[in-house]
């Protein structure tokens, strides 16, 4: 799957778990590719998600050509990268802020397989992604940790610097706060891909809540 394209990437973070497969092939059958995992230690950030395990569960589960993007909110990824490339993961993304290893971790990551993103926190400066040999580059719209908090708007000129910053070959992904209205002036500012969880599981449709925000992100 071409990284350049535009994405809308379903988050399970918001997913009933009782009925998740269900429910990623119904927003998949909408016209999502892209799936994403947020994976959360408890340390890097308070809350507890899951772990490979999940991620194997959803590989084995969904056709070949879905991408599972699978973002590690957790202290020393280094540590765990090969685990959830060998799970099924096509890309893992890691936290700037998580690791002193950054650029062995990326490098782990694509000798596991796997396409290697970094993420920011809204309150890091973005000149990390000019510094390292990166697949996606990941901005975050709120604080990691929670789903359904309200997009910050000072993240917007992130997004343009970082555009500038690494030019069109690279995917910029935003994560947090992703609806029709933010998923359109993310695309405006330079965004490619798009997570959206709350938005889209919380919803009555999850499959025309999907189709909507696609539209607005000109997906």
């Amino acid at each position: 799957m071409p990284l350049t394209e535009r994405h809308v990437a379903p988050s399970i973070l918001s997913a009933d778990f009782a009925n998740l497969v269900a429910q990623v092939r119904e927003v998949m059958d909408a016209g999502a590719r892209v799936i994403h995992c947020d994976v959360m230690d408890g340390h890097f950030v308070p809350p507890i998600t899951f772990g490979p395990i999940i991620v194997s569960a959803l590989r084995d589960a969904l056709p070949d050509e879905t991408y599972l993007d699978v973002h590690l909110m957790i202290e020393s990824p280094e540590k765990h990268v090969a685990e959830f490339a060998k799970a099924g993961a096509d890309g893992i993304t890691i936290h700037a802020e998580s690791t002193p290893h950054i650029d062995y971790t990326l490098s782990a990551i694509r000798d596991a397989g796997a396409k290697a993103g970094l993420v920011v926190c809204p309150a890091t400066p973005p000149e990390h992604f000019g510094q390292a040999e990166l697949d996606l580059a990941l901005i975050m719209t709120v604080n990691p940790g929670w789903g359904g908090q309200p997009f910050l708007r000072n993240q917007l000129e992130k997004i343009r610097r970082v555009r500038a910053m690494l030019g069109d070959g690279v995917p910029v992904e935003v994560d947090g706060g992703i609806n029709p209205q933010t998923a359109a002036d993310c695309a405006e500012a330079g965004a490619t891909w798009f997570v959206a969880g709350s938005a889209i599981f919380g919803s009555d449709d999850p499959a025309a809540t999907f189709r909507e925000i696609a539209a607005a992100a000109g997906c």
